[in-house]
Order: structure tokens, then C-alpha cells, then sequence
């Protein structure tokens, strides 16, 4: 009886554990989308507002980081619980690098909102949307213990990948043709590089459920 009521307690916890994460997630899926509104809306206050976030989803991360090293301190937990806490410390190390990579295009975007607009902003919301329903997913996955949705936001990682080739081409094309549009092409360019690496991001937090759901490390195979 007292097994079980041990049990039922350590259930709770790791509960608590992956709420705690969804809200750090959900904070940092809202930076995606803001970083990235801040720049289509010209809305220096929205990226001010993102850059400060950050404080709270690095907060986030320690607090999470310190309930993880608690649970294996005092539950020694096993098997697929021991795999589960130690792939919640990876996760929220992503996240929030993924944080600090919002933070910087929202950096960036404030000082594009200073000049005129390049162009159109089209295919950097498209980026930005897949990044963000990337990040959605994998942390789905993860809650669900879902290998078959972690499968395909690694997939996914192609799109978004692609999306930035043809983003850096295109903003190659202007410098080459103009000059005067270089230093706007730059750092748009940073805002193209830091979503795909928020996709990366999403993609080795898809990979480490894979791992948590199927003990089966995929880096590097997904194809």
C-alpha cells in the first residue's frame, strides 16, 4: 500500500514536470510568432516585448532543470521514468535556445523597423509558421509519447531547410543587383538563419523522443 501510494506521489511529479515544460514550450512558441510579427507588422514595441521574454523562459529553464536533478536526487527513478527526466533536461535546454534565437531575430527586427522594407515579407512568416508548428509538435510528441509525430517533424526539417535556401538566394539577388540594400539583406538573412535553427532545434527534440518512446537513437538517419 505504501509502494503504491509512492508511486501515485512520483506520477504527480513527473505530471507536474511535463506541464511545467508545455508552459516553457508555449512561451516559446509565442516568441516565434511575435519575433516574426514584429517584423511583417513593423512593431518595435512587439519585438522589445520578445526580447524581454527571454529572461522568462531562462528562468524557466532552471527552475525545470532543478525539478529534474531533484526527481532523480530523491525518486532514483528507472527504465523508461529515468529516460523520460533525463530527456525533459535535453528538451528544455532546447527550448530555451530557441528562446534566445527569437530574441536575437527580434533584435534584428528592430533595427530593419528603423529603414524602409526590402520587400514583401512572404516566405519568412511561411518559415516562421513551419518552425513554430515544428516546435508544437515535437513537444506534442513528447507529452504523448508519440514516435510516429516525432518522425515527422524531423521530416519536416527539410522544408524549412529549403525554405531557407531560397530565402538566402533571393536576398543574395538584391545586394548583388543594389548595393544599397545590403545591410537590410544581412540581417534579414540572420532572421531567415535563426528560424532554421529554431527547425534544428525542434527536430533534436523530436529526436530525443524517439529515443525516450524506442530507446533507439536516430540522429543523423532520419531521411
Amino acid at each position: 500500500m505504501e509502494r503504491e501510494h509512492i508511486s501515485t506521489a512520483f506520477d504527480i511529479e513527473l505530471d507536474e514536470l511535463r506541464q511545467s515544460i508545455l508552459i516553457m514550450a508555449g512561451k516559446v512558441e509565442l516568441m516565434i510568432a511575435n519575433s516574426v510579427k514584429a517584423l511583417v507588422e513593423r512593431d518595435t514595441p512587439l519585438a522589445e516585448r520578445t526580447i524581454a521574454q527571454d529572461h522568462e523562459v531562462n528562468a524557466a529553464e532552471v527552475a525545470i532543470d532543478e525539478h529534474c536533478l531533484e526527481l532523480l536526487a530523491l525518486r532514483q527513478p528507472a527504465a523508461r521514468d529515468l529516460r523520460f527526466i533525463t530527456i525533459a533536461l535535453k528538451i528544455v535546454t532546447d527550448l530555451e535556445r530557441i528562446g534566445d534565437q527569437c530574441a536575437n531575430i527580434a533584435k534584428r527586427v528592430r533595427e530593419l523597423n528603423e529603414e524602409p522594407p526590402l520587400k514583401p515579407y512572404i516566405d519568412i512568416p511561411r518559415m516562421a509558421h513551419w518552425a513554430e508548428v515544428m516546435v508544437k509538435e515535437s513537444l506534442d510528441a513528447f507529452v504523448n509519447g508519440d514516435p510516429d509525430l516525432a518522425v515527422k517533424v524531423c521530416r519536416d526539417d527539410t522544408f524549412v531547410d529549403e525554405l531557407n535556401v531560397q530565402i538566402q538566394r533571393e536576398l543574395l539577388t538584391f545586394m548583388i543587383e543594389d548595393p544599397a540594400t545590403i545591410s537590410r539583406a544581412i540581417k534579414l538573412n540572420y532572421v531567415s538563419k535563426s528560424l532554421e535553427r529554431i527547425a534544428d532545434h525542434a527536430t533534436n527534440i523530436a529526436e530525443m523522443v524517439i529515443f525516450m518512446v524506442k530507446g533507439k537513437d536516430i540522429r543523423h538517419t532520419i531521411a
